[in-house]
């Protein structure tokens, strides 16, 4: 298992966590409102009873603990209503807006929808009807969890985004570091085998190998230049992408043997872009080479280069092992390799040079497992 599966898991893992505790918040926090709702039930039931013995008290009946339970609720908003439904009284609403046309008409709208109402008796057979809503105290509550788990989401994500930037900028110091090392390691060997290219060809040797070695040398300057380059932002020039495309099918094809067949489709006419052309072309050779050890050597790989009025698209296409949909954008992380030598840095470093530094976009295309791979470069006509 490599290090994205584990953190997939690890992510699907925190996510299960994550809605377990949102979930219990939420019940026990429900729990909590359906005990203070049947609370708040009994005390409109015993405020209802007050109201309907302070009705049919004689003169000489003591009324001071039925005033202080009248008198005792100050938190949950009650109205008194005849049996047609018109407000006699209220309590723990506002008075001001209760003067207002059709204020407290809403309001026992609002409470019968929420509560049945208590029905009292009072001077005989006279029904009259409380009507009532949840407190503010229980309806912040009642929203408490939401917005509890807002916050803490909206803090996960900003902190995830955080970390992630962290955790990119410290990659990027690497990879600068390390392509930076590359290259001053790979400058002074190669100016060396200059200097012996040169005397030996002054000894006379033979011009052949010389030739060939001359080859391996700018080939290696060639690999200098592009690690040399990788943290600064290149120098971008018109170029022809059908030469650049042209050139890594030449060197990959030197190196590869006749099983692996090379389908090459070009514009006749140049398609000009802005590029630096040391870095595309080692990303083509990268995805020529992934295309070649997806057959195994032995198979068909397509390269088609199109345009229309704004893009160019360069496909390159093989009828290899293929990729699985869920691996189609992991492919272009650091460290992930199907090769058990691979290093997995050839397609994150592609996937850096064409977005970062063309502002283009490469993505696979299609895949299929045992059908073949199709990756496409997408880049700005210039």
């Amino acid at each position: 298992m490599n290090v994205y599966e584990q953190k997939k898991i690890w992510k699907i893992l925190l996510f299960i966590a994550a809605v377990l505790i949102g979930l219990s918040s939420l019940w026990y926090t429900g729990k909590l409102v359906n005990q203070l709702s049947e609370e708040e039930r009994k005390k409109v039931e015993l405020w209802a009873e007050a109201t309907r013995q302070l009705a049919a008290a004689q003169e000489n009946t003591d009324l001071s603990f039925i005033l202080n339970v009248i008198i005792g609720n100050r938190t949950i908003p009650v109205i008194l209503a005849d049996d047609s439904g018109k407000a006699l009284s209220f309590v723990n609403i506002d008075s001001v807006k209760a003067l207002q046309p059709g204020f407290l008409e809403k309001q026992l709208a609002i409470m019968r929808s929420e509560h049945d109402p208590i029905e009292i008796n009072v001077y005989g057979n006279v029904k009259q009807y409380i009507y009532y809503k949840d407190s503010y105290l229980l309806v912040q509550l009642r929203y408490y969890p939401m917005v509890q788990l807002f916050i803490i989401s909206l803090f996960i994500l900003v902190a995830y985004f955080a970390f992630s930037a962290s955790r990119k900028a410290e990659q990027n110091q690497v990879w600068v570091g390390m392509s930076k090392e590359t290259a001053h390691q790979l400058g002074t060997p190669v100016s060396s085998l200059l200097a012996w290219a040169d005397l030996l060809r002054e000894k006379g040797e033979n011009p052949a190998l010389l030739e060939e070695m001359r080859k391996d040398i700018v080939r290696l300057e060639s690999i200098t230049e592009r690690f040399s380059k990788i943290g600064s932002p290149p120098d971008l020039e018109h170029t022809p992408v059908n030469q650049s495309v042209t050139n890594a099918v030449r060197y990959i094809t030197s190196r590869t043997s006749e099983s692996a067949r090379f389908d090459v489709s070009v514009p006749d006419s140049p398609v000009m872009a802005l590029l630096h052309p040391p870095l595309f072309e080692w990303v083509l050779e990268n995805l020529l080479r992934n295309s070649v050890d997806a057959i195994n050597g032995k198979g068909n790989i397509s390269i088609v280069v199109s345009e229309d009025t704004q893009n160019i698209y360069i496909d390159i296409s093989d009828d290899g092992k293929g990729i699985p949909s869920s691996k189609h954008k992991t492919i272009f992380k650091p460290g992930y390799t199907t090769k058990e030598r691979g290093w997995g840095l050839g397609l994150s470093l592609s996937k850096r040079i064409i977005e970062e530094y063309h502002k283009g976009k490469i993505f696979v295309k299609h895949s299929e497992p045992g059908k073949g791979t199709a990756i496409r470069i997408m880049l700005k006509k210039g």
